[in-house]
């Protein structure tokens, strides 16, 4: 029946709207650009959108339409356009500045201009004049500084406790969510905020399920998908784009709620956003596409269109679907997928999941183990997308116990490994942009490093390999250093440093994968709340796992052991026992002194 629901969409996208105004004629991002800027003498000017962005499109209708700004682009600009979703490189070192996001440079690749979000016609025109008058930076362009990776791996306890209190300062408590203005789940805030309630916190329960709670706010009740973000303080007034990153992590991270909590309403809003990815953004193949627009069209807004029932929607047509196939969005699908199956054990989720990905390693993969982005790529390949998959394969890994996932996970690793910079830290991506300036330089992003590290020390957690340790630490001290000083919230840089010092819960079932008894064990411990977890499964047949830290017992019948910190369990033989043994390793884990 998805099938069938995926045509119908594919026939109403033949008829979508376009958002094509009467604007500057673009030029793309290429190697040459600042050669031909140096000799024509024109500063550069770059408009980085998004397909889904309502404000992009906004200012294509009026901004870029507007016959003055035209005129004064013509005289002295290189007006360039960029898919941000489809550069990952340029959109993670200008992420910060919304979208859409304008950047303008002089001929020589310098920095002038940083300007987040929608610029009106007037003020762009005297932005256009002003830099042409003098070119000099403005203060929106900040002098970058080099950081000095710290010594230690790990966060002292002052950094600790500084980080906790800007984490803990930047929640709403009347309302829920992390940051007052716009409303969303904080991605990194809800996985600390879980993992603390796991162990009991009973501040981090009430904030993490009065964020759940409000949320569901934004999720689509006619179609499913969840929407980027509500503005003015308020959960419902919705921003109406639907981004993959958005749908997989509401997707984990709902299903995870629902391991630790039971609570129906977030295995439902897991359920509807799930079939919104099978309905909307399913390729044909198998391969998840990577948003959908917030507007019908420059005349219908999502506001008027996602009021309407689903016949209405239609008879109007339908947003634009971005139909790019990039590995890092499936990657994160895979991920948030994965999660769903655990707390359903529906085996359609589980081979949809893995349908994705093995349409990405038979078409996204590089040598050595790493993926590139899309089709063809500009200035690739990058670490996200091999970050996302090789998570994506550790999640397929545990979901399933087949040890070529793992494999896939390992050699990911291997390929992140080669975009280490010895001065600290990992790149974004290993091909400059330029010669000079701040262009010449790879971005070295703290999201990235939160990633890495918390991607290199689970491969280590599976393998016991010290490579895998010493990238993790590599990110960890670029992190250490990077964030010191910082007055804003880095809950992402509170969960690297504790997954380095606390072991996973480690699950681990015995028995043979035929086993009924074996299986039914293993899809109990694949539903146990248990964010932070490694979850094996050791059928003696296939020989001794990667990581043979323990040594389990033949006791001629299936059985579950659960392992933390040096301690592990009794055997355990049905849901209770296990449940039990889990929800007890949970409050054993050391606390971050």
């Amino acid at each position: 029946m998805k099938f069938v629901r995926i045509a119908t969409v594919a026939l109403a996208l033949a008829a979508s709207p376009s958002f094509a105004a009467d604007g500057p004629k673009w030029s793309e991002w290429t190697d040459d650009l600042f050669a031909r800027a140096a000799a024509e003498q024109r500063f550069v000017i770059l408009d980085l959108e998004a397909v889904w962005c309502h404000w992009c499109h906004v200012m294509e209708k009026t901004t870029y339409a507007n016959p003055e700004v035209k005129e004064l682009l013509a005289a002295k600009y290189l007006p360039v356009r960029v898919d941000q979703d489809a550069n990952p490189d340029l959109s993670s070192r200008y992420g910060d500045w919304g979208w859409p996001a304008t950047i303008v440079f002089g001929p020589d690749g310098a920095e002038i201009a940083k300007i987040r979000g929608y610029i009106e016609p007037e003020r762009m025109q005297a932005l256009l004049k002003a830099i042409i008058d003098d070119p000099s930076p403005g203060p929106s362009v900040g002098e970058a500084f080099e950081v000095k990776p710290s010594t230690s791996a790990f966060l002292d306890k002052e950094q600790r406790a500084t980080l906790t209190k800007h984490f803990d300062e930047s929640y709403e408590e009347k309302l829920g969510g992390w940051g007052e203005n716009q409303k969303y789940i904080d991605a990194d805030s809800m996985d600390l905020a879980i993992t603390r309630a796991e162990a009991g916190d009973a501040i981090a329960i009430k904030r993490a399920r009065q964020t759940l709670d409000a949320a569901i706010a934004l999720i689509d009740p006619v179609w499913g998908g969840v929407y980027q973000y509500s503005e003015g303080g308020s959960w419902t007034r919705a921003h109406f784009e639907k981004i993959m990153s958005f749908q997989a992590q509401y997707l984990r991270q709902y299903s995870q709620a629902y391991a630790l909590w039971k609570d129906p309403k977030y295995l439902a809003a897991a359920r509807n956003i799930e079939r919104y990815l099978a309905n909307f953004l399913t390729s044909p193949d198998g391969a998840f596409y990577v948003s959908q627009d917030a507007d019908l069209d420059h005349d219908t807004d999502g506001h008027t269109y996602y009021a309407l029932p689903d016949g209405e929607r239609r008879k109007l047509g339908m947003p634009r679907i971005d139909k790019n196939l990039y590995a890092r969005e499936n990657g994160w699908a895979i991920s948030g997928l994965a999660a769903y199956y655990n707390v359903t054990n529906d085996p359609k989720i589980l081979a949809i999941a893995e349908r994705a990905a093995k349409w990405v390693v038979d078409n996204r993969a590089l040598p050595g183990g790493g993926f590139r982005h899309g089709e063809k790529d500009r200035g690739g390949p990058f670490v996200g997308d091999t970050l996302a998959m090789g998570q994506a394969f550790l999640d397929l890994y545990a979901a399933t116990g087949n040890r070529d996932w793992l494999t896939s996970a390992a050699k990911a690793g291997d390929f992140v490994a080669t975009f280490r910079d010895e001065a600290g830290g990992f790149v974004t991506s290993k091909t400059a942009e330029g010669k000079t300036g701040v262009l010449a330089k790879p971005a070295r992003l703290i999201d990235d490093q939160v990633q890495v590290a918390r991607f290199m020390n689970l491969l280590n957690r599976y393998f016991g390999n010290e490579f895998y340790r010493e990238q993790a630490t590599h990110a960890m001290r670029y992190l250490a250093s990077a964030s010191a000083g910082m007055m804003r919230p880095l809950p992402g840089v509170l969960l690297a440093d504790e997954e380095l010092a606390v072991e996973p819960t480690h699950v681990t079932i015995v028995g043979h994968k035929d086993d009924a008894r074996a299986k039914t064990l293993h899809a109990l411990a694949r539903a146990l709340p248990a964010r932070y977890k490694r979850l094996e499964w050791l059928d003696l047949r296939e020989g001794k796992l990667p990581n043979p830290d323990v040594e389990y017992p033949d006791l001629g019948e299936p059985a579950a052991f659960a392992c933390s910190n040096r301690i592990c369990s009794f055997p355990s033989f049905n849901a209770e026992e296990l449940r039990a043994t889990v929800a007890q390793m949970a409050r054993l884990k050391p606390a971050r002194g």
